[in-house]
C-alpha cells in the first residue's frame, strides 16, 4: 500500500495491535461497514472515515432476487457462448429460428440489466 505526502510517494508500513476478543468485537461493532483497519486509522489520526466511504445501498431486493433466479434457472451464458463460437468460426446459419433465439436472449439480458440497475438504485439510461 502506498500513501502520498506532499507530492512524495511513501510506502505504508504494517503495525500490529493485540486485542482481546471482546476488544476486537467492540471495534468491529463500532466500525460498522468501514473496514477495521481504516476505522482504527481514523480513530488514531483523527480522520472521519465514515464520510469518505460511499457505497450504493441496495434499493430493491425483489428485483435482485428475480435476476438471480433467472440466471440460476437459465442456460443463458452457455447459449450465448455457443452463439459467439459459431459466429467466430462463421458457422452460424441465420435461420428464422436462430434469429428468434437471439432476440429472446437479448430480451432476457436486457430485462436482467433493467432489474439489476433498479436493485442497485442506478438509472436505467432509457434502454
Amino acid at each position: 500500500m502506498e500513501t502520498y505526502e506532499k507530492g512524495k510517494k511513501q510506502e505504508a508500513k504494517n503495525f500490529t495491535l493485540r486485542l482481546t476478543d471482546e476488544e476486537k468485537r467492540l471495534l468491529i461493532e463500532r466500525a460498522g461497514d468501514v473496514p477495521l483497519g481504516i476505522y482504527i486509522r481514523g480513530l488514531i489520526l483523527g480522520a472521519d472515515v465514515r464520510q469518505k466511504r460511499r457505497s450504493a445501498p441496495l434499493k430493491d431486493n425483489t428485483a435482485l432476487a428475480r435476476v438471480l433466479a433467472v440466471l440460476g434457472q437459465s442456460r443463458l451464458s452457455s447459449n450465448l457462448n455457443q452463439l459467439a463460437k459459431a459466429v467466430h468460426i462463421g458457422a452460424l446459419p441465420v435461420t428464422p429460428e436462430a434469429e428468434s433465439e437471439i432476440v429472446t436472449a437479448c430480451a432476457a439480458v436486457s430485462a436482467m440489466r433493467h432489474d439489476l440497475l433498479a436493485a442497485l438504485g442506478l438509472p436505467d439510461g432509457g434502454r
